[in-house]
């Protein structure tokens, strides 16, 4: 209708409706080419104003999931439907990167380990790369930091110190957990795949997920509730777990509970630990942006090379969501953008208004786990794991803060040689090197 600077009025085609464009966007809209009486443009009602909304070409999906029932509750295969039939949620396979090491951590934790053991990141390099060369993961910021917890290596996602310990559990350990959880039928038992370098769809990661909150169990995810025939009565029901007591009319006593639906795939305390170590990503560590949502949410975020794809999976006791961020053509999103920045916030958008009716609860903590308290946090053992001193540090002193790369090497040259390293280790560069950028191969990732 009118363009005055930054007050923009406009007329909608479809209802014949006037109103003003918000200031900001019309601002954005005028930064390379002013806006003119008569332009064409796309907006959404938001209130008694517009907003400028533009076709994105990059493209997502949204899988959220009830982890008790498998019930789907809510799916977006993408933008829109009409520009493209294809539903990335159930047909995109995608590497999903430092998402899927929470599998990596379950497996450790179905062994020996436990989430106060110690693993040490440091450089590392195995032969084998590509071209006869050495592959030598990375973590995203290019600093170790030495002996460090597995909670601490899962919150702050770090590469190398999950290739450490799937080398240790065991990359064919590794896999047929993976695949007994249904993240995938097909994954090679090779260390980058403990990395996410493997391909699987929004839909199974998220289903998989389920799992971490359940107690274990792994469930099908499904569609569609029930079918009733033209009479009323029902010929399919999805979820056909039976309630004993649930028609008995309520006297006091203790409600009625429904049987546990699914296959036990991990132990209830490996679940109820990885929930609790997913729980701290939220809280210390690269989904942090997530906190405002005041509840009790865990999640990890993945990334993967050259920025190709974004993913979160989150979750409450009630709901687990998970968020792909990739174009179509697998081109990269663009320098920075990783699981943190484009799908926590979707996430966090949706479980405001998911979660909004719903009362806040924790995790179920599994009966027979035993509690004790690390580093200030409360951790889950499985009875009898808590009375190991695995969670010590190695017997020589060892620096915690980032390390010069030559020291680590000689020092694990020394370990290797079975030669007696020095009882004085090189102290770490005063002041610290400064921050390196990530390298654009990052062998992993975020």
């Amino acid at each position: 209708e009118s363009v005055a600077g930054n007050n923009v009025r406009i007329r909608t085609a479809r209802d014949n409706r006037s109103g003003a464009l918000v200031a900001a966007d019309a601002a954005w809209a005028n930064a390379n080419r002013p806006l003119r009486r008569g332009d064409l443009i796309f907006v959404e009602a938001r209130g008694g104003q517009y907003l400028l909304k533009q076709v994105p070409n990059v493209n997502g999906a949204l899988v959220a999931i009830e982890p008790q029932s498998g019930r789907v509750l809510a799916m977006v295969g993408g933008y829109s439907y009409a520009l493209s039939s294809f539903n990335r949620a159930t047909q995109a396979n995608r590497q999903p990167g430092s998402a899927f090491k929470p599998f990596v951590y379950a497996a450790a934790l179905e062994g020996d380990y436990t989430p106060a053991s110690i693993v040490l990141d440091a450089p590392i390099s195995f032969a084998g790369g590509p071209n006869g060369t050495r592959w030598s993961p990375e973590n995203y910021s290019r600093e170790y930091y030495g002996p460090q917890s597995l909670r601490r290596g899962l919150e702050l996602s770090r590469n190398v110190m999950t290739v450490r310990l799937a080398e240790d559990v065991g990359m064919r350990n590794v896999v047929d957990l993976a695949r007994r959880m249904g993240v995938a039928d097909n994954l090679q038992p090779n260390l980058s795949v403990s990395l996410g370098a493997g391909e699987t769809t929004p839909y199974r990661l998220t289903a998989a997920y389920a799992a971490f909150v359940n107690g274990g169990r792994r469930v099908d995810p499904y569609l569609i509730e029930m079918v009733q025939d033209r009479d009323g009565d029902t010929i399919f029901r999805a979820d056909a777990r039976r309630c004993r007591d649930c028609g008995r009319a309520f006297s006091g006593q203790e409600s009625p509970r429904l049987e546990a639906r699914g296959s036990q795939v991990i132990d209830p305390i490996t679940a109820y630990q990885i929930s609790s170590m997913l729980e701290g990503v939220i809280q210390r560590g690269t989904g942090a942006s997530a906190r405002g949502l005041g509840r009790w949410v865990g999640g990890k975020t993945g990334t993967t090379n050259e920025y190709r794809s974004a993913w979160f999976v989150g979750f409450s006791s009630d709901i687990v969501v998970g968020v792909f961020i990739g174009f179509d053509d697998n081109r990269p999103l663009g320098s920075g953008e990783t699981g943190a920045t484009g799908p926590v916030p979707v996430f966090t958008e949706f479980m405001q208004a998911a979660l909004r009716e719903r009362p806040a609860r924790p995790f179920v903590r599994p009966r027979n786990a035993v509690f004790r308290t690390v580093n200030g946090i409360e951790e889950a053992f499985r009875p009898g794991t808590e009375r190991r001193r695995e969670e010590e540090a190695p017997a020589q002193e060892i620096p915690t803060g980032p390390q010069n790369y030559n020291e680590v090497v000689r020092r694990e040259e020394e370990e290797a040689s079975g030669q007696t390293p020095s009882t004085t280790p090189a102290p770490p560069t005063t002041p610290p090197p400064p921050k390196k950028e990530p390298a654009e191969d990052l062998s992993g990732l975020y």
